[in-house]
């Protein structure tokens, strides 16, 4: 059962005491609005604080104090979920109870991770400039690299087509053009800023004494978190947003097989009343091999080499892609909106939805034995401010039934239809 302790500050530790893993695992999550002025920079901070600390000025020498940790592991990265860009960092590091002369062993750790954290490599009044001209470099190649993931690309494109106006539109590794204008100054300035008074939630999970590690944390969040002010951010609950006529969006590139994302408005918040049955709507439709679009799109129809459907749960829309040949484009697309269709009818079998309850429910047994995925189950609902276990979760999937699903079925509405298909032939 999650402890979770708020202090002063913005602060939350949420403790996961568990004596299912060798290791203790240390996540902290910093939240911040996602919005397009910022991205870019919030993007640029977790690779150049990788780059080192002040007394470990070179990645080797951080590699080898990790090394001298029993192999511990330590880095970050940026997530999003809904309107909120999440900067994520964790540490990974044995229980000291299976090493020789390991008592300060997790001590040491934290304080390893508060450097990396509050002490990074500077150079003048900001971060060392080589380190950051080549992590500026790097992430330039991560954004541009997403144009040759086509099917990453074609959802990340229906998104930014669909939610044009709103913050949900911006790509979590931020803008290519934005780059040139971020200084290492600029840039620790902003972080020092985000470190000390945006969210912050940090997750302990593995075999400790709750009590014990309780005063290590708030004795180094002294340092990271000085007293100051809390910056409050949005309402993280996804916008309702009232569907006009679809937009139909078709981009031409040098690709051999067609890209067909379709893009709804699920109307349905996270973890709200309807939030399980959009589990199961989601399962029927295109999550599992046994769903509607696998089934009748690929196998049957053979209109697909691929059909999917995913959640944006922090949104509250859904996303159907598919692999196609062009030609197929008017045939495929008529088919997939049969599958959803069939779905608000209620052409739905009891083999379908008990195949996709055990798979749900297989997925958080799987969540049970990672601590980073246990992490971020908590997160998700630490972020919309709602306690959330996962014992409740697998009852209120046990309960969901077929009228449920339909319910949920008929406020989904269809936004955005993109079609990612190669280059026309000049006559």
């Amino acid at each position: 059962m999650v402890q979770i302790r708020e202090l002063s500050g913005n602060t939350r530790i949420h403790f996961l005491p568990t004596e299912k893993f060798k290791t203790i695992s240390v996540i902290v999550y910093l939240q911040q609005q996602l919005q397009e002025e910022t991205a870019t920079a919030t993007a640029l901070i977790p690779p150049v604080l990788e780059r080192g600390t002040q007394k470990h000025p070179h990645r080797r020498d951080l590699k080898r104090t990790l090394d001298n940790l029993f192999g511990a592991s330590l880095g970050g990265d940026v997530l999003k979920k809904g309107e909120r860009q999440v900067l994520h960092f964790s540490l990974n590091m044995i229980n000291s109870k299976y090493v020789k002369d390991g008592a300060t062993l997790f001590e040491d750790g934290l304080h390893l991770l508060k450097e990396f954290l509050a002490e990074p490599v500077l150079e003048g009044n900001g971060f060392k400039r080589d380190y950051f001209n080549q992590e500026k470099e790097q992430l330039e190649k991560e954004i541009k690299s997403l144009l040759n993931d086509k099917v990453n690309y074609a959802l990340e494109r229906c998104v930014q087509h669909m939610c044009s106006d709103e913050p949900f539109s911006v790509y979590k590794y931020g803008r290519v053009e934005d780059l040139p204008g971020i200084e290492p100054d600029y840039l620790y300035d902003y972080y020092c800023q985000l470190r000390q008074s945006n969210p912050m939630d940090i997750f302990i999970i593995g075999e400790f004494d709750v009590s014990h590690v309780s005063a290590q944390l708030e004795h180094i969040l002294e340092d990271l978190r000085p007293k100051g002010e809390e910056k409050k951010l949005k309402p993280a609950a996804g916008h309702h947003v009232v569907v006009g006529e679809v937009k139909y969006v078709e981009e031409e590139l040098p690709v051999s097989q067609g890209k067909l994302t379709l893009g709804f408005r699920t109307h349905t918040p996270f973890l709200s009343e309807d939030y399980f049955p959009l589990l199961f709507y989601n399962g029927i439709l295109g999550g599992y091999p046994h769903s509607k679009l696998f089934q009748n799109v690929r196998e049957k129809a053979s209109l697909a080499y691929y059909a999917f459907s995913r959640l944006e749960k922090h949104k509250g829309i859904m996303l159907i892609g598919s692999g196609i040949e062009v030609d197929n484009y008017h045939k495929a697309l008529d088919i997939i909106r049969l599958q959803v269709e069939e779905m608000k009818k209620g052409n739905i079998s009891h083999e379908e939805m008990e195949n996709t309850r055990l798979a749900l429910l297989n997925q958080l047994r799987m969540i049970e034995d990672n601590p980073f995925s246990l992490a971020n189950f908590y997160h998700d609902g630490a972020i919309v401010e709602k306690k959330l276990s996962l014992s409740d979760f697998k009852e209120a999937l046990k309960k969901v039934r077929i009228k449920d699903v339909v319910r949920v079925a008929e406020k989904i509405q269809l936004d955005t239809v993109y079609f990612l298909r190669s280059l026309r032939k000049e006559a």
